[in-house]
């Protein structure tokens, strides 16, 4: 295979056609249990680290998107837990199990919260620990995740499982082991995949969560883009609803 924008996009699609066509029962089974947190006065949580946190900005405090919802990522443990921000230099702080606790608390969840966690491996650290956490708490867990990826590879948890293993329901990204779609000819890959399919799955599950709140007659609350005309009053009228549950900015 070449390497050349074309061909990406052909691999791409194929990727692209895969997610959205295996992956509806998936996406129906995460918009019930978010309409279900959302009815029941909870929130969305989301949870990823490295670039699956472009996830969780897709499903928290974007427009067009839900206004209930809240962004967890590793900085908040210096920009809200009081950390040193040396902390967060390290490439490997994500596999590390004992910082999922203190984030979990950091987003102090109500009891009707639905989490999301987004990783392509699935296997790190602090995603299983926060994980365990979630469903300690006795909340509802939506995994984005690559199956393929997540099924060749050994977990970094000390329990050995994986995100997959304790999530209520998993959304197959469908990107490969590896995430990146095209060969070198001595070796490895480039143009990875996994972003944009959980981006558009993401925007389905989005969908689907409004469509059944206007089926049962609700007001979906979303967000307005903050560049157009009274976006900033609209959003900041919405977010006062949840004054002290969602964090917006870093």
């Amino acid at each position: 295979m070449s390497i050349s924008a074309d061909a990406y996009v052909t691999a791409l699609r194929g990727v692209m056609d895969r997610a959205i066509d295996t992956q509806v029962d998936a996406v129906n089974a995460a918009a019930d249990r978010i309409v279900a947190a959302l009815s029941r006065g909870g929130i969305l949580q989301a949870f990823g680290t490295g670039h699956s946190e472009a996830l969780c900005m897709e499903l928290a405090g974007r427009a067009g998107g839900l206004v209930p919802s809240n962004r967890i990522a590793l900085r908040d443990l210096v920009l809200r837990g009081g950390e040193s921000p040396d902390l967060l230099s390290s490439d490997k702080l994500e596999r590390d199990p004992s910082i999922a606790r203190k984030l979990f608390a950091l987003a102090d969840p109500a009891d009707a919260d639905v989490f999301v966690i987004a990783s392509q491996s699935g296997i790190n650290g602090s995603i299983v620990e926060f994980a365990t956490a979630v469903k300690e708490a006795g909340h509802d867990l939506i995994a984005f995740t690559s199956t393929e990826h997540s099924g060749r590879t050994d977990s970094r948890h000390p329990s050995g499982r994986k995100l997959a293993d304790l999530a209520d329901v998993v959304i197959d990204n469908c990107a490969p082991y590896g995430d990146s779609l095209l060969p070198l000819p001595d070796g490895g890959s480039v143009c990875a995949a996994s972003s944009i399919t959980s981006a558009l799955l993401a925007q389905m599950v989005v969908a689907e969560v409004v469509r059944r709140q206007l089926d049962d007659g609700q007001t979906p609350v979303v967000y307005l883009s903050a560049n157009v005309p009274g976006g900033d009053t609209h959003n900041n009228t919405l977010e006062s609803r949840y004054a002290g549950r969602i964090r917006r900015g870093a």
